[in-house]
């Protein structure tokens, strides 16, 4: 396998939706055949989030689809999957947590050079509307500012 993080999935509506503060790379609680279909790019973690319960993080409503060799018939891909993390970082992410409007975000599903799936998350704030809209301005005027250099 090679040497660099081999990133599967990110999760583009996370910048666009939410003001990213913390990250923190995590591991992933599996069964044999949800890591064949990670491999496999069959994982969708737009509409997932994460929630604290007790002193265990989760991950709910991330997609993994049902590898096609799996005998298990009541395989569920959105079910609620446990996250990896030290101690001291949940402390640190519930402490976050607790402000106002404050939300835990994954933002890139990737396998490392060991071939462990591995989950980034973000401590984030969700955006208002004007918030967007000026976000998509600032990416437009980006976009001419690159048009114009390349028709020099």
């Amino acid at each position: 396998m090679n040497k660099k993080n081999n990133i599967i999935n990110t999760n583009k509506k996370a910048s666009f939706s939410y003001q990213l503060s913390d990250f923190f790379t995590c591991g992933i609680q599996l069964k044999g055949s949800e890591i064949k279909s990670i491999r496999m790019n069959q994982v969708n973690i737009s509409e997932s989030y994460c929630i604290i319960e007790g002193n265990e993080v989760w991950v709910k409503n991330m997609d993994i689809a049902r590898y096609k060799f799996c005998t298990d018939d009541k395989y569920n891909p959105k079910k609620t999957r446990k996250l990896l993390l030290k101690k001291i970082e949940i402390k640190k992410i519930n402490k976050n947590l607790n402000e106002k409007g404050m939300s835990l975000i994954p933002t890139k599903l990737f396998i490392n050079e060991t071939g462990l799936a591995k989950l980034e998350i973000a401590i984030g704030k969700g955006k208002k509307i004007y918030d967007k809209r000026e976000s998509i301005k600032k990416a437009d005027a980006q976009r001419e500012m690159q048009r114009k250099k390349r028709e020099k």
